[in-house]
């Protein structure tokens, strides 16, 4: 026995003299207390062990959700884990679902306008890339930031219902755009809205590059920076903000941009255990009036310098409605055309990307140079 205490002593010292240099005592502090414990080396054993069950028994998250920070991106990704605990007990367990914050370069770099910096592709990127990697097991996006190409070796097999794909019209002073006086300044970043607004109403003037999140927008709106802004009003629903809205605007006055209001959810090629998940979550309605509007971008090659709208929804029949719209940058040429079909994959990729070769042809060279 008193081997073993030897033994305990001598494993226990080199702590002791570690600790002692990097806290060294007053020299007239007295000794350090573990030096005046008697030498109970059972019970430090047993500790010890406690300690290293417990680590071990820690919860590993069954999913890892990956997200943007932005107030409205972690209130879709609470979204996303609410649907997954309500399609699947085993997600319910306490731990089982942990939400991992990717802070992407769009985020990063509110500078400068998108189109400068990468376009779209810089709000999902880095959350992509920590997909491929294993550091997240699924992604969480708002479907009109993602690129009409996916990352090999990943998949987005599934949206969740889709919000109200209007804009809302923001404004301390006016209820709605008309009432605005000629020379007002609105805030946008988006070249969508710039386009449709100056075509409506040429005597307003659009700051550009009115970017950052909902909240911050707001802000720069109270601050008088602008006298009223434009944003999607499925953002401000899923933040519970609607109270800030003066009006919405009529999808004929503003078509929205494509996939707006959707979320999507991406997982790696292969991984079955996600894809399963998620499956349970998809609504297909919204899923396939998604892949309509992304084939309709796709065929334009549509880029943050490129004024594209488009929306597909189900019409009173069960039929697939199909507007899609293309301008220059200035307003002052816009271009339109619509589709109808039916409901069902195959039919409404076509009527996407016959819409987008109509347009194209439309169009001609040099129409998004203004």
């Amino acid at each position: 026995m008193e081997t073993l205490n030897q033994t305990l002593t001598t494993f226990r010292s080199p702590s002791v003299v570690s600790a002692n240099r990097l806290n060294p005592p007053c020299l007239h502090s007295p000794p350090p207390v573990l030096r005046q414990r008697p030498r109970n080396h059972t019970f430090f054993i047993k500790a010890s062990v406690s300690a290293v069950e417990q680590q071990s028994q820690k919860k590993v998250a069954l999913i890892r959700i990956g997200t943007r920070g932005s107030p409205l991106a972690l209130a879709q990704a609470y979204e996303t884990r609410d649907k997954l605990i309500a399609s699947s007990s085993e997600l319910a367990e306490e731990g089982a679902i942990e939400i991992v914050v990717i802070k992407t370069t769009g985020d990063k770099i509110l500078s400068q306008p998108l189109a400068d910096i990468g376009g779209k592709g810089l709000f999902t990127k880095e959350i992509d890339e920590a997909l491929l990697n294993s550091e997240i097991d699924i992604a969480v996006h708002s479907m009109k930031d993602v690129p009409t190409y996916l990352p090999e070796k990943t998949i987005l097999p599934c949206n969740l219902p889709r919000e109200d794909v209007r804009d809302a019209f923001i404004s301390l002073n006016a209820t709605s755009l008309a009432d605005l006086p000629a020379g007002s300044v609105v805030g946008t970043a988006s070249l969508r809205r710039k386009s449709q607004l100056l075509h409506r109403y040429p005597s307003l003037s659009v700051l550009e590059n009115f970017r950052g999140n909902v909240q911050t927008r707001l802000k720069k709106l109270n601050d008088g920076v602008v006298v009223a802004t434009l944003l999607a009003l499925a953002g401000l629903k899923r933040l519970n903000m609607t109270e800030h809205v003066s009006s919405i605007l009529p999808i004929n006055d503003m078509l929205p941009a494509v996939a707006q209001g959707a979320i999507g959810i991406a997982c790696r090629e292969g991984d079955d255990k996600m894809a399963n998940y998620i499956a349970k979550l998809n609504h297909e309605e919204t899923r396939l009036a998604v892949a309509c509007e992304r084939a309709f971008l796709l065929t334009l090659d549509g880029s943050c310098r490129t004024p594209i709208a488009g929306y597909a929804c189900k019409d009173e029949d069960g039929n697939c409605l199909f507007r899609g719209l293309v301008a220059s940058p200035d307003g002052t040429k816009v271009l339109e055309t619509s589709r109808k079909g039916s409901y069902a994959y195959e039919d409404m990729i076509l009527m996407g990307k016959d819409a987008g070769e109509e347009l194209l042809s439309r169009a001609g060279p040099g129409f998004f140079d203004s």
